[in-house]
């Protein structure tokens, strides 16, 4: 029987997730790309180097490893909206591994305990950026199935778990000769890194399609923003929602929004949650399943072109979403609504 390392099954699994990025060939995939690549290579280097321990394989090990919290972050970096700040300085961790590794034999730092105060570090940064809520999210789609500031802390907390195995690594060094630092590779990287990846996927997923331009929109007369109470920036949001019709566009983002509204992002979003005691883009998709409602009662169009006419881009979303605000799915409301047009006839049969 063929004995595979378990660092090798979570390389493959990986493997066929940078895969299918790699052909959707998609601007918004590069930071997942890279965090793949990655991850994929570090769990190819961790399976050579416990079965075969070569050194090439424990000097390239750190420097792989110190890419994945900055690269975990770089997912979520596209999101934020605004100016977008360089990317190199989250390339120095990694070259200070680098320069770490090769004075090892000459200056023995605790390599494993400064990884774990990296993935530390980015881990609580990313719980942070989700603790912000959607509006430190306002480059996302809105009404996506996995909201982005959900997923920041779903993946931070799993950098804090990734930090919390290469603290035990460097405990087992330190007390035990690494006695178990093979099996505590093994099973930590398993679970970690394809959860990270996939949360990392579905969020770059969230990104628009299209480039967000600049659009030169007249902005609405409006009172003074800091006179303006929640009452008013909600008039002015459904306003804007109505007359245009915003909501049916699928990569319409909280930062797109602000601009059609003439009104930031954030005071959007802090008044429809005080006031609707909901998100923006729960708000967004209330607005996409009104409608739907009303294509399914007043024509025959199939239920997957009224989903994508209304902004949903997946099937799952639009009936997980259409089942929470409308209580059935959309081939229920389209009965019942038929149902009620056939008795109200019948009632009511008209004369010749």
């Amino acid at each position: 029987m063929i004995l595979v390392p378990l660092p090798a099954v979570s390389a493959i699994q990986l493997g066929f997730l940078l895969c299918f990025v790699v052909t959707r060939r998609e601007r918004r995939f590069r930071s997942i790309t890279v965090f793949l690549a990655a991850s994929t290579a570090l769990m190819i280097v961790v399976s050579l180097r416990w079965s075969f321990d070569a050194p090439v394989f424990r000097f390239l090990q750190p420097m792989v490893a110190a890419m994945l919290p900055p690269a975990a972050w770089l997912c979520f970096s596209g999101l934020k909206g605004g100016t977008r700040r360089p990317v190199w300085p989250h390339f120095l961790p990694g070259i200070l591994t680098f320069v770490l590794s090769l004075l090892w034999p000459r200056i023995q730092t605790p390599i494993d305990a400064l990884l774990a105060g990296l993935f530390f570090g980015y881990g609580c940064a990313l719980l942070w950026r989700g603790a912000q809520g959607e509006e430190s999210f306002s480059a996302a789609r809105l009404g996506a199935a996995l909201s982005p500031d959900i997923a920041a802390i779903f993946v931070g907390s799993l950098l804090l778990l990734s930090g919390a195995v290469d603290l035990a690594i460097a405990f087992d060094f330190g007390l035990g000769a690494g006695a178990h630092v093979g099996l505590i590779v093994s099973l930590g990287n398993l679970v970690i890194l394809p959860l990270i990846a996939i949360a990392a996927l579905t969020v770059a997923r969230s990104l628009p399609e299209t480039e967000d331009l600049q659009e030169t929109v007249a902005k609405p007369d409006a009172p003074d923003l800091p006179a303006m109470d929640d009452d008013h920036v909600l008039a002015e949001v459904h306003r804007i929602l109505r007359e245009r019709h915003l909501y049916r566009d699928p990569d319409l983002t909280l930062e797109r929004l602000a601009r059609r509204v003439g009104i930031p992002g954030r005071r959007i979003s802090q008044a429809v949650n005080r006031r609707m005691g909901r998100n923006v883009s729960q708000e967004i998709n209330e607005w996409r399943i009104r409608e739907a409602q009303a294509l399914l009662e007043q024509t025959d169009r199939a239920v997957t072109a009224i989903m994508f006419d209304c902004g949903f881009q997946t099937k799952s979303n639009f009936n997980n979403t259409f089942r929470r605000v409308a209580g059935m799915s959309p081939s229920d409301w389209r009965r019942r609504a038929g149902d009620g047009l056939s008795a109200t006839e019948s009632r009511d049969p008209e004369t010749p």
